[in-house]
C-alpha cells in the first residue's frame, strides 16, 4: 500500500494488507493443486490489491456512504480484491469451484457476467467472499475475486481507460465499437475453448 493509503486506513491497514497477502497465497495454492507445470496452469496471472484511498473515497461518495475507512469496510465488498486471469473460459469455472470449497472464507455471492454479459459487453465472473477481520469492532469484511480470460481482461482494461479519460470525442462510436469488440472476443474465447477440448480428447 502507498503511504497515503496506509495513513487513511490507519489501524485497519495492517489487517487489510494481511488479508490481501493471504488471498494471494490461497489462490496460488489452489491453482498449484490442479497443475503440474506451466503448460497445465489454469491462470495467466493473479493480482491482489487493497483499494487506494482516493478510489475508495470516490466510490463512497457515489454510493452515499460515509467517507471513512469504516464506511468502506462495512458498506463495500471490494475493499480488498483479487483478479485471476485465465487462459480459457473453462478454467474460470474450475477456479470458481476451488474457491467455493476453500475453508478460509464463506462465499456470499457469485455474479456471472460471462453467462449474462453487461449491456456494454463487459464479461467477468465476480465472487464475493466473507472473511474474518476482528479489528476496531468490525468482525468480518467482504472481499471480491474476479475471474476473467486474457481477452476479457484486455477488453476491461481498455474500457476502464476510456471511461476515466477526460474529453473523449465520439463517445457513442467508442461505446458501440467496444460492444462489438466484446462480442467478437467472447466468440473467440468460445472457439479457443472448443479447440482446447478437441486437443484434450486427442
Amino acid at each position: 500500500m502507498k503511504q497515503e493509503d496506509v495513513q487513511f486506513y490507519g489501524k485497519f491497514a495492517p489487517k487489510l494488507e494481511e488479508i490481501r497477502d493471504m488471498l494471494l497465497r490461497e489462490i496460488q495454492a489452489m491453482l498449484d493443486s490442479i497443475s503440474t507445470d506451466s503448460e497445465t496452469a489454469p491462470a495467466e496471472h493473479i493480482k491482489c490489491r487493497v483499494k487506494g484511498a482516493d478510489s475508495l473515497k470516490e466510490k463512497l461518495r457515489r454510493t452515499g456512504l460515509e467517507e471513512t475507512p469504516e464506511g468502506g469496510l462495512r458498506g463495500l465488498s471490494d475493499l480488498v480484491g483479487a483478479r485471476v486471469v485465465t487462459h480459457f473460459i473453462g478454467d474460470i469455472y474450475t477456479v470458481l469451484e476451488l474457491i467455493q470449497h476453500n475453508e478460509n472464507w464463506r462465499v456470499k455471492r457469485v455474479k456471472d457476467y460471462i453467462a449474462n454479459a453487461k449491456p456494454n459487453g463487459y464479461r467477468s465472473l465476480h465472487i464475493i467472499i466473507t472473511l474474518p477481520f476482528g479489528v476496531g469492532g468490525i468482525e468480518t469484511i467482504d472481499a471480491e475475486i474476479q475471474l476473467r480470460t486474457i481477452a476479457m481482461d484486455c477488453w476491461a482494461s481498455l474500457e476502464h481507460q476510456l471511461k476515466y479519460k477526460k474529453a473523449v470525442r465520439s463517445t457513442a462510436l467508442i461505446v458501440e465499437e467496444l460492444k462489438r469488440c466484446a462480442d467478437e472476443m467472447a466468440s473467440t474465447d468460445l472457439s479457443m475453448q472448443t479447440i482446447r477440448d478437441l486437443i484434450k480428447k486427442g
